[in-house]
């Protein structure tokens, strides 16, 4: 496992092998009290006293387990010496049972089973190999003779087909096994993964949910008294005589009551959004002109190399035209800013499917880190230091307005890459 886990893999990973070490005292009991019946069964059975002590030593390796799973942080190297232990464990008891005439070769399904679900589907193949070729091995030194039996009466010379039917039937017991938990351990981990997913998707929504309901009063609480302040502070300005220093204070007053104005109203805008008008626009046209204000501003410099066929795009769609230039106006914004000291922007529209527009804004910057990406369209959380952290929140709640998608790959000192999917739209009627 990575060095970047997450706190849910790492509680998963514990529980995992908290399940393994449970588990596999469930089946040693089992074995106890299966070997304790047959004793009490039969009077004129003897006792096979080396099997009770495999078991005991079983037993107190799996306090030894314990102990190590509580202390221990590197788990997975731990599931992976209970495998091999196990796996040694029965083969111990598959020659004290009888070897080749013994049953209990199915008990090397159990760590193959584990090495799936606990540690990954590649773990279980590899617990499959070596169970075939610790039973193989037995199987072989006992038929010709490398290993002693263990007691007289189970020296009986078995068949060489016999032998190689038994070997066969255990090895495909085993891959097949393996193979089948491999599957399924996949997509138990898909599935796991998509949960993570759709809990991060609530909490987003449950956040910018609660932000909209917080910034409706707060933003006409305070635009009022700030508009009041700044239009007195203009009048002020222009009638009285003023120093340099007392007319560069007013400035920065000014400056900054309309920087707080803007992200009132960009605010406004994520949280009680008006009523949009929807209508034929093209989006191609819309990135284009959007391209032009920037570099019109100053924000795409020549230092920033633009990529890509949005000049040329002809991208019919139905929707609000403002609420697109929202969209592509934020994404670039966020893309100069990862790239302070210039690089390349692509701005693509690819080739769209018969059912959806896509669009994609890919930057040479800094990139982000597994963390920014789980933050990124919270509301008021900016991997920038000078960012409020809404402007990829309004771009998440415009597309979801349109039951569109944003994807997002990235990864530090790699650059960034945003994928929006949309579903056509038609005008109604249409």
């Amino acid at each position: 496992m990575s060095a970047g886990r997450t706190q849910a893999e790492r509680g998963v990973e514990r529980r995992n092998v908290l399940f393994y070490n449970v588990y596999r005292l469930v089946v040693l009991t089992s074995l106890l009290i299966a070997a304790l019946i047959i004793q009490l069964s039969s009077s004129d059975a003897a006792p096979n006293l080396p099997f009770y002590y495999v078991l005991i030593a079983a037993y107190v390796f799996s306090a030894l387990f314990f102990g190590l799973y509580a202390w221990s942080a590197r788990l997975v190297a731990q599931a992976y010496v209970q495998v091999v232990f196990d796996l040694l464990l029965i083969t111990a008891f598959v020659y004290i049972s009888g070897g080749l005439a013994s049953s209990m070769y199915f008990l090397y399904v159990f760590p193959i089973i584990a090495a799936s679900l606990v540690v990954s589907g590649r773990a279980g193949f590899l617990a499959a190999a070596l169970s075939a070729i610790l039973f193989g091995v037995l199987a072989d030194g006992l038929y010709f003779g490398f290993f002693p039996a263990f007691r007289p009466e189970q020296a009986v010379k078995t068949p060489l087909g016999s032998m190689l039917v038994t070997i066969f039937i255990a090895w495909g017991v085993f891959f097949v096994i393996a193979a089948m938990m491999s599957y399924l351990s996949g997509n138990l981990r898909k599935t796991r993964e998509a949960l993570r997913a759709a809990e991060r998707e609530i909490l987003v929504r449950e956040r910018l949910a609660e932000a909209g309901r917080v910034s409706a009063s707060l933003a006409h609480e305070i635009r009022n008294p700030l508009a009041a302040i700044s239009g007195s502070v203009q009048v002020l300005k222009k009638d009285l005589a003023l120093s340099a220093e007392q007319r560069e204070l007013m400035t920065i007053v000014l400056k900054e009551s309309e920087r707080v104005s803007q992200s009132l109203e960009q605010f406004l805008d994520f949280a009680l959004p008006a009523k949009q008008v929807f209508s034929p626009i093209n989006l191609g046209a819309i990135l284009d002109e959007t391209v032009k204000i920037l570099q019109g501003g100053g924000e795409l410099n020549g230092r920033i190399a633009l990529e890509g066929n949005y000049a040329t795009a002809d991208v019919p769609y139905f929707g609000n035209a403002g609420q697109f230039k929202q969209v592509f106006w934020n994404l670039i914004k966020n893309a100069v800013k990862a790239m302070p000291a210039g690089g390349r922007l692509r701005l693509e529209f690819p080739e769209s499917r018969k059912k959806g527009v896509r669009v994609v804004v890919a930057d040479t910057g800094r990139g982000m880190t597994d963390e920014d990406k789980a933050h990124l369209f919270e509301p008021f959380y900016s991997g920038f230091q000078d960012g409020r952290g809404l402007g990829l929140s309004i771009v998440r709640k415009i597309i979801d307005d349109y039951d569109g998608r944003i994807d997002v790959r990235s990864e530090p000192n790699k650059g960034t890459e945003v994928l929006i999917t949309l579903p056509q739209h038609k005008a109604a009627g249409g």
